[in-house]
C-alpha cells in the first residue's frame, strides 16, 4: 500500500532541500509514495498579524524573499506536473549549490530551460496570479490545520512533524520519519547537540 503524505517546501531553506530532494528521488526510484508538495513561505513567518501578507505585496517588495521561486514552483507543480520533480530539484540546486538569486526571474527561466520547460509558458501561468493565490491558501491551511511553522514539515493525516535531516540522499531517514509520525506518544524529540 502506498504511503500518502505531504511535505512542505521553501527554496530558501537548505533543510527543505534535503528532505524534498530525498522524496523526489524516492518517487523517481519507484517508492510508491503519494506525496503532495506544499509551499510554505518563510518570509511570511516574519510578518506580524497586522502587516500585509507576502502574497498580497507587489512583486519584489520588501519582505518577499523567496516568493517568486515559490510561485514558479507552484506553477510547474500544478500545470506542468510531469516536470515538477526535475524542476523542484533543479531550483533547490540553483539556490544551494550554485548560489543563484532565486528572487530573479532570469534564474527561474534558466532553471525551467534546464529541465526542458518553456519559460514563457511557466511565466504566463505565474502572471495569472493563481500560483500566488495558491501560495496564500496552502500556507495558511498548513498553519491553521497542522500548526506548521517551518520547512520541511512532514504531514500524514492530522499529524505533522518539523524535521531537519543532516545528510542528503537518505531515503531511509524519510521512512523513519513517516514511521515516527504514527508514534503519537512522543510530542518532541530534539537533540541538545548535533553530533558532528
Amino acid at each position: 500500500m502506498a504511503r500518502t503524505f505531504q511535505v512542505t517546501f521553501d527554496y530558501l531553506c537548505p533543510f527543505a532541500r534535503i528532505a524534498n530532494e530525498v522524496v523526489v528521488d524516492a518517487i523517481e526510484d519507484g517508492a510508491g509514495w503519494d506525496v503532495s508538495f506544499v509551499p510554505f513561505s518563510l518570509a511570511q513567518t516574519k510578518v506580524s498579524e497586522d502587516e500585509t501578507p507576502v502574497w498580497e505585496r507587489p512583486d519584489g517588495a520588501e519582505g518577499t524573499r523567496g516568493v517568486l521561486a515559490l510561485q514558479w514552483g507552484i506553477a510547474v507543480r500544478d500545470e506542468f506536473s510531469e516536470a515538477f520533480g526535475a524542476y523542484h530539484r533543479a531550483l533547490f540546486d540553483a539556490r544551494h549549490s550554485d548560489a543563484a538569486d532565486i528572487n530573479e526571474e532570469a534564474t527561474m527561466r534558466s532553471v525551467a530551460e534546464t529541465v526542458g520547460l518553456d519559460p514563457d509558458e511557466v511565466s504566463a501561468v505565474v502572471a495569472t496570479g493563481q500560483p500566488l493565490a495558491t501560495l496564500g491558501e496552502e500556507h495558511t491551511e498548513a498553519v491553521k490545520r497542522h500548526g506548521v511553522f517551518g520547512v520541511p514539515t512532514f504531514i500524514d493525516g492530522d499529524d505533522a512533524v518539523f524535521v531537519r535531516l543532516m545528510d542528503r540522499h537518505c531515503r531511509g531517514d524519510v521512512e523513519r520519519i513517516l514511521d515516527m509520525l504514527a508514534w503519537t506518544n512522543v510530542n518532541e524529540f530534539k537533540r541538545t547537540r548535533i553530533p558532528r
